[in-house]
């Protein structure tokens, strides 16, 4: 609640603030259900991850131990494609002057081309994860929040230490918010589970469908707030 002593203009812009907030978290838990469900389909098709780069990075490890060539080569390649993806969507976002709607599209296209009858497994899983890399120029932060879309070790953290520190008598706010991507990760894995199954890997079409629906749905978020949560 907010308190309604403050002069208009105050209010006003305390309610704008709060709503922000708000639909920047909406937005935050639909990307990071696309992330989920394309993690999902990725991993239960090829058995690699498309988003959890530090699972890769273990397995790539072992890889290493074991003189599994093939594996450490294609696992490096994987985070390497991951990279690459985050450093071109910081790069989109900004000659796109911060607008979400052409970058999804874009994660749309190259999710809708991995998903291609006769593409090699390895060459689809790349282009997943270089998508999944885009993705993160959509939303860094709400309301000066770091948030992680494609990855939810780092919100899970935030949150326990936001938890201790509540349980130490500290009222800081903003710690329980992390919660919403992982909330919104695990719902798309399991939707995403249930595709694949039925679907296999070209279930990554029905990943660029639901690209192209937020696409059409950030058109009504106000400019100056999807510049706020974009890469600056």
């Amino acid at each position: 609640m907010l308190p309604t002593s403050l002069p208009p203009s105050t209010l006003q812009r305390a309610r704008l603030r709060l709503l922000n907030g708000r639909v920047g978290l909406g937005l935050v838990a639909a990307l990071s259900f696309l992330a989920g469900m394309t993690d999902a389909v990725g991993f239960m098709s090829t058995g690699d991850f498309v988003s959890f780069m530090s699972g890769n990075t273990t397995r790539m490890a072992v890889a290493v131990s074991e003189g599994d060539g093939h594996g450490l080569l294609r696992l490096a390649l994987a985070i390497v494609c991951f990279v690459v993806g985050n450093a071109l969507g910081v790069v989109l976002a900004r000659g796109l002057r911060r607008r979400a709607a052409p970058l999804l599209l874009l994660v749309a296209m190259v999710l809708a081309c991995a998903a291609l009858p006769g593409l090699w497994a390895s060459v689809a899983l790349a282009l997943a994860i270089i998508a999944m890399g885009l993705l993160n120029a959509v939303v860094e932060q709400v309301n000066g929040l770091p948030i992680g879309l494609t990855y939810v070790t780092g919100a899970l953290s935030r949150f326990g230490r936001g938890l201790g520190r509540w349980l130490m008598g500290e009222r800081r706010s903003g710690w329980r918010v992390q919660l919403v991507p992982w909330g919104g990760m695990l719902l798309g894995a399991v939707f995403g589970a249930w595709v694949q199954t039925r679907l296999g890997i070209a279930a990554l079409a029905v990943c660029a469908v639901v690209t192209l629906v937020l696409a059409g749905a950030v058109l009504f978020i106000p400019r100056s707030w999807q510049r706020g949560y974009m890469a600056r």
